[in-house]
């Protein structure tokens, strides 16, 4: 289908395809075996500036708009889902502060993610608060210009990598996810470290770890908003972010099913290509139709933020949860297709299913999505 895209949105979808296709196509397999950040393609990010896709013009970026972000989101992850991450991570990490910081935090912050010199965070999930994000248990005591936080966020993304963290703490533990706030904390910063590597089943090319807070200090100038606002930040960035999620699932399923009608046209049985077989077309057309479905929502949900047209909370989590449901079916028809060789890692496309799983999962389970999108669907009548 055709999206109407812009000469410089075009251009972008070119660069991000090069750079996914050249550059990480041969090393995937590499970083998802070995569980290690990819360092050298963050360095091809920087050179060929995507990262400045992330922030808006006055911060040094030339974009900001979701729909590019988009773009470069499921071009990287048609490729590899878990390498994407390095640039989809960040953008989840600096929403808090373009969305919600002072216009100080956003020239402070933002110029070092545009020119890719810092990797950005976002540490919301504890061990007893996922998708209860009012659960949090960490806390953020006053301490004259400064406040000091104790606690431990898991299953963070870029942790241990990136350089800036919007972490989210409790200022008044009596009133719950009322008493919630953001912060911006630096990684060098006194009493903060980092904990356990998660060993995960996809996106291992993506670190995952443990932050742990021992009595780190963190300049009261680094709060973002106001006391008690941290709870808005989150969803005001989840609502911005979650059409990101939903085109890394658009680009893993538009890669799986690349792979898997190639292997159809190749593959001989009964003396003929299987994808002469009825079976298989139509399985081939499901997934090609379900994937366009996906990328339409994605991009109209996209277009719909970047107008600026009033609350759009329940569309962003259509987006995300259509958007991860086909990218799971596609992935496993994809291996279906294949047969033993989809089942093996000589082949990538078990590695996109395990990827998949994760856009159902993260930034909100697809259960929480539903009960986003219920609750704002009653709200209408």
């Amino acid at each position: 289908m055709d999206y109407f895209l812009t000469e410089e949105q075009l251009e972008i979808k070119e660069i991000a395809r090069k750079v996914a296709e050249e550059r990480i196509k041969p090393v995937r397999a590499k970083y998802d075996e070995e569980n290690e950040f990819p360092w050298e393609i963050v360095e091809v990010f920087r050179q060929t500036d995507l990262f400045a896709v992330l922030i808006p013009e006055e911060y040094e970026g030339f974009s900001g708009k979701v729909v590019d972000l988009s773009i470069v989101t499921e071009e990287l992850s048609r490729v590899c889902g878990g390498i994407s991450l390095a640039f989809g991570a960040t953008g989840l990490g600096m929403y808090p502060i373009l969305l919600s910081g002072s216009e100080e935090q956003k020239q402070k912050y933002l110029p070092y993610i545009a020119r890719g010199e810092k990797l950005a965070a976002f540490a919301l999930t504890e061990a007893n608060a996922g998708s209860d994000a009012g659960g949090i248990e960490t806390t953020a005591i006053r301490d004259g210009d400064h406040y000091i936080l104790n606690g431990t966020k898991q299953w963070i993304t870029n942790g241990g990598v990136a350089d800036i963290y919007t972490v989210f703490a409790l200022t008044d533990k009596s009133k719950g996810a009322r008493g919630a706030s953001c912060f911006v904390v630096e990684k060098d910063t006194e009493g903060f470290s980092f904990g356990k590597k998660e060993d995960k089943m996809g996106i291992r090319a993506s670190t995952t770890r443990e932050l742990v807070f021992d009595n780190c200090r963190v300049p009261a100038e680094n709060l973002i908003g106001r006391e008690g606002m941290g709870f808005m930040v989150a969803m005001k960035t989840f609502d911005k972010s979650r059409p990101m999620v939903g085109a890394q699932a658009v680009g893993i399923a538009q890669g799986a099913y690349e792979e898997a009608a190639r292997y159809a046209k190749e593959r001989h049985q009964f003396g003929k290509p299987i994808s002469s077989f009825q079976a298989i077309q139509f399985m081939l057309a499901d997934m090609a139709t379900q994937i366009e479905a996906a990328r339409a929502l994605v991009m109209a949900t996209a277009r719909m933020i970047d107008a600026g047209q009033g609350k759009y909370a329940k569309e962003s989590a259509m987006a995300k949860v259509f958007a991860s449901d086909v990218a799971m079916k596609v992935t496993i028809d994809a291996i279906q297709i294949m047969g033993g060789y989809g089942y093996m890692k000589e082949y990538p496309v078990e590695k996109m299913m395990r990827d998949a799983k994760i856009t159902q999962i993260y930034e909100g389970t697809n259960q929480i999505q539903r009960s986003i999108i219920a609750s704002n669907l009653l709200k209408e009548f």
